[in-house]
């Protein structure tokens, strides 16, 4: 049975100030909309609620706890690869650490070059600062600069700095300095350009500047404003060239460059729609894949330009055709080529390379990989575990070499090369998270299943559990049901080190790949959105009957937990069955969903969700949104909310509103409100905030399911 505990102190007093609108006809209550702002009547209930939290967890639990995850947080973490004529980049994360650094190799697996160290910047040396963190990089075609993406307090609104990459046979003067490696010098710095990412810059085939997405900021509520600009090193940012203005609050635009002939190519994308692209030919936009509702990508190798669609293909096929024709435009893709035809597996992303393809599909939401010829020829298939995930591909342009990333429940992340040339087995591991010296290895007798759970309109929705074996484990196991549900986003296979406690101590952990996501393509999506969304939470209480009739758990022993889009999952289905839960944790939520489009990146999502301003998609809306549908009359398993100060995606408002509801309405909870500050949706957080977010969240888990501490000794 769970722990009995202390009896919960009452929570913050919170102002109630009903704000009444009539929409559609219908009268909707809002009773805490003042916790939207942001003054000092709101800094204060912040404060309150998060002093609550810490009044409410116990605080000898956290001790116990906290060492744990202390000894977990210090494994290293490693990145993606990105090869560029001969120079290997990657990020890693060491021991001891707060972030990861950049470094450049010579060869796969030798040793790295630092090119910068964002642990050595000043902010991160001064506790009163907010931290800033390296939040992505993209390195140019000649491997001889690289652009990278500077955050403050993790508001994933971007500085772009420019570095030099200097030239390993030469012995640069400077010892490195101001975060960043010998040799390396900062050669631009263009301030606040907004959301812009890696995905959204590209440099020009000449290596001196680069074309990329800017956006607007947070603070003046312009991040939905867009513009393509060029940059020129030799110009300066004060020169930089508009190329595109974009207020279309739905679509946002991607760049990319064919390195070879320097054809830029411009991709407009809903943010769960069909895709459009365009090429940049003598100062206009040229339409070339327009008429279509298809999501599609597409990369340029050595005068080829592969597509990857899911026109006519719900689980999407490769197309390919010349770059000169593509340039021409107005091209159709029943003039392409067929390379890899859709199947039953989810084509992911393809890595070409000279002579050879790299495909990496999914089936039932785990991985393959397969090697081609570049007319689509299957050659091989690639030797993986069972129930892993490979995280991303990239390929060598210029040799036959590719990497990846492998993980799974059961496997620590790990960073493997491929020789595209060799057999079924011809990889190497150039990197992998060690967690066996710590004192939570990844124990022998943990078991790994995919179970697959009837739910509405005769879906078959798979659900990964994992637990122990051989725990020690007096009735039903407390388990963990974690999932998502949305904007295309796949529930795969992943290994979480600060699991590994939860697990040693006879906990499970299952994970629903629920309507929304992408598992089984296009349809799976669909039949989780817009008036369909209701399918994303039924999966979510079908898997949590499941698991309870299997045996494996009960009612009081199953919480829910899940993030963002995940948690509105959470938030729907803690107030739709409230009984099914012993526990819910619900971060960076949407829970609001009359109102979500008002705030930050909201109006955007309105393609996944609805309008609120639609009157068939508010009757929606309104039946489900979470905020909306709190019963007096209702008891409430207790939830432990999260959010972020400096969110940039998600109005922390969200989590304010629905905490503010369940603790003055409802009965049940406790109902919890941890608040950080100097972070934002999740990026760039150092170790020593990790270490505490993972100690409540455990602690408040572990009370409100019962979980025992077990002897360190016996799980060595």
């Amino acid at each position: 049975m769970p722990r009995e505990s202390a009896p919960a102190r009452s929570p913050p007093e919170t102002r109630r100030e009903v704000v009444t609108e009539t929409l559609h006809g219908v009268d909707v209550d809002d009773p805490y909309r003042w916790l939207e702002g942001d003054g000092e009547a709101v800094d204060e209930w912040v404060d309150a609620q998060n002093a609550h939290v810490d009044e409410a967890l116990d605080d000898a639990l956290r001790d116990r706890l906290r060492p744990r995850f202390e000894d977990l947080v210090e494994v290293a973490d490693y990145g993606s690869v990105s090869v560029r004529e001969g120079r290997y980049f990657a990020t890693a994360r060491e021991p001891g650490a707060d972030h990861a650094r950049l470094v450049v190799r010579d060869v796969p697996d030798g040793d790295g070059r630092v090119l910068v160290d964002p642990n050595a910047w000043a902010a991160n040396r001064d506790a009163e600062r907010p931290p800033r963190s390296m939040a992505w990089y993209v390195p140019s075609h000649d491997g001889e600069r690289v652009a990278v993406g500077v955050t403050e307090g993790g508001d994933e609104n971007y500085d772009v700095r420019v570095l030099s990459v200097p030239d390993p046979t030469e012995s640069p003067e400077s010892e490195g300095s101001g975060g960043y490696g010998p040799g390396v010098e900062e050669v631009a710095v263009l301030p606040e350009r907004g959301r812009v990412n890696a995905g959204s810059l590209a440099w020009t085939a000449d290596g001196e500047g680069f074309v990329y997405v800017a956006t607007g900021g947070a603070a003046d509520g312009a991040q939905m404003d867009k513009e393509i600009r060029r940059f020129r090193l030799a110009d300066g940012p004060e020169a930089e060239e508009l190329l595109l203005e974009h207020d279309d609050q739905h679509v946002w635009p991607r760049v990319t460059v064919d390195p070879d002939s320097g054809l830029l190519a411009v991709a407009f994308s809903e943010m769960v729609g069909g895709t459009e692209w365009y090429v940049h030919v003598d100062g206009d936009l040229r339409p070339v894949l327009t008429d279509t509702d298809a999501e599609t990508s597409v990369q340029f190798h050595d005068g080829t330009a592969f597509v990857s669609t899911d026109h006519g293909a719900p689980r999407r096929r490769v197309l390919a055709c010349s770059v000169d024709r593509f340039r021409e435009g107005d091209l159709s893709f029943e003039e392409c080529r067929e390379l890899l035809p859709g199947g039953e597996g989810i084509i992911q992303s393809v890595a070409p390379t000279p002579e050879r393809l790299l495909v990496h599909r999914q089936r039932d939401a785990h991985s393959r990989l397969s090697v081609h010829d570049r007319d689509g020829t299957h050659l091989r298939d690639v030797s993986l575990p069972s129930y892993c995930s490979v995280t991303w591909v990239s390929g060598n342009r210029d040799a036959p070499e590719a990497f990846f990333g492998l993980t799974g429940f059961d496997r620590p992340p790990a960073v493997r090369a491929l020789d595209l040339d060799g057999g079924a087995d011809a990889k190497d591991e150039l990197a992998s998270t060690e967690v066996d010296s710590v004192d939570l290895p990844v124990p022998d007798d943990l078991v790994v299943e995919q179970r697959f759970v009837d739910s509405t309109d005769g879906a078959e929705v798979p659900v990964f559990v994992c637990y122990r074996e051989d725990a020690a484990v007096d009735g039903p196991r407390p388990t963990l049901l974690y999932g998502y549900g949305g904007f295309r986003n796949s529930i795969t296979p992943s290994f979480g080190r600060f699991r590994l406690p939860f697990l040693a101590d006879g906990g499970a952990f299952a994970a629903v790949c629920a309507r929304g996501g992408y598992e089984y393509g296009e349809p799976w999506h669909e039949a989780g959105m817009l008036a369909e969304k209701q399918h994303t939470f039924d999966d979510f209480v079908a898997a949590g009957e499941a698991l309870c009739a299997s045996g494996l758990t009960d009612t009081d022993h199953l919480a829910v937990a899940g993030g963002s889009n995940g948690g509105l999952s959470v938030g729907a289905v803690v107030t739709q069955r409230p009984d099914l839960w012993a526990a819910a944790q619900c971060a960076v939520p949407l829970l609001d969903m009359l109102r979500f489009h008002r705030f930050l990146l909201g109006e955007s999502w309105t393609t996944e969700y609805g309008h609120p301003e639609d009157p068939e998609a508010f009757e929606y809306l309104r039946a489900y949104s979470p905020y909306h549908n709190v019963d007096a009359d209702e008891s409430y398993p207790p939830v432990y909310f999260t959010t972020a100060a400096s969110d940039t995606r998600v109005h922390p408002s969200h989590a304010r509103k629905m905490t503010a509801r369940l603790q003055n309405e409802a009965a049940g909870g406790p109902f919890l409100l941890r608040t950080k500050s100097a972070t934002g949706h999740g990026v760039g957080k150092p170790t020593s905030m990790v270490v505490d977010e993972q100690t409540d969240s455990w602690a408040f888990l572990y009370e409100r399911l019962g979980v025992e501490i077990s002897d360190r000794d016996d799980d060595a």
